[in-house]
């Protein structure tokens, strides 16, 4: 079985849709569809991720299925009465002197590199961080979603792995967001979110490959083949979106802080 995840084209968040640039992103990745047999596609009900995906489908020929847990991720934290996390999530919005919601993915690497508990596959689950939100909750209930999804293609989630109920050798293509990609990804390789929220930079529009291996009959656990590819963009001379990262250093105040 093939898996691709597919990050939506550079952002306009204010409108929920795409830039010029995440137009011209979607374009060439769609020019090239074709070549990743995309298979059964699936989309966020997002605007910039049912925008992105519309070239593709287009192109193809063919429709996708929208499925509401695709959305971003949607865990919020309450930072409020918690000094260490206001410390830990700066720039957070405020109203008189109430903290807004934030968030959970999008703290200083200080604070979680100093508590090994947020890099430990279960130890996340009673961190300060899921104390203060809904992550555990919400992880819980989009990983059950995409278990349920895979049951369905014959791979039923067990114990750490995958029971192969049928063999299946065709792909499914979600069209997404770098959150809920990063939350499905630990899920498969059973890391802490944590780990992957902040070390993998999925560029807008690019393209992650996961197949399975069966080495004992019965059991599979999924690969990575490619993580984050822009090939399309290469090849149309576009360069890989910044929206995916932060500043490469401090004093470049041009790039995203």
């Amino acid at each position: 079985m093939r898996i691709l995840f597919i990050r939506h084209g550079d952002p306009d968040y204010v409108n929920d849709t795409l830039t010029e640039k995440g137009h011209r992103e979607a374009t060439l990745l769609a020019n090239i569809a074709e070549s990743w047999h995309m298979g059964d596609c699936y989309v966020s009900p997002l605007g910039r991720a049912q925008d992105t995906a519309a070239y593709s489908l287009k192109k193809l020929g063919s429709t996708g299925v929208t499925l509401d847990w695709l959305q971003e991720f949607p865990a919020a934290l309450d930072i409020n009465g918690r000094p260490e996390l206001q410390q830990a999530y700066p720039d957070t919005y405020k109203s008189g002197d109430r903290f807004g919601q934030r968030i959970v993915w999008d703290c200083l690497p200080s604070y979680w590199t100093a508590h090994p508990e947020y890099l430990d596959p279960q130890g996340w689950r009673t961190s300060k961080v899921a104390d203060c939100s809904d992550l555990v909750q919400t992880y819980d209930r989009v990983t059950a979603a995409f278990d349920e999804l895979l049951a369905r293609y014959g791979y039923v989630r067990e114990d750490r792995h995958y029971r192969v109920d049928k063999e299946c050798t065709g792909t499914i293509t979600f069209f997404c967001h770098f959150g809920i990609s990063a939350a499905l990804l630990s899920h498969l390789w059973n890391l802490s979110p944590f780990t992957l929220f902040h070390s993998l930079a999925l560029a807008p529009s690019s393209v992650t490959e996961i197949v399975t291996e069966e080495r004992q009959q019965g059991i599979a656990y999924f690969r990575a083949l490619r993580i984050g590819d822009t090939r399309h963009l290469f090849l149309g001379n576009e360069e890989p979106s910044f929206a995916a990262r932060f500043c490469e250093v401090y004093s470049n105040k041009e790039q995203r802080h």
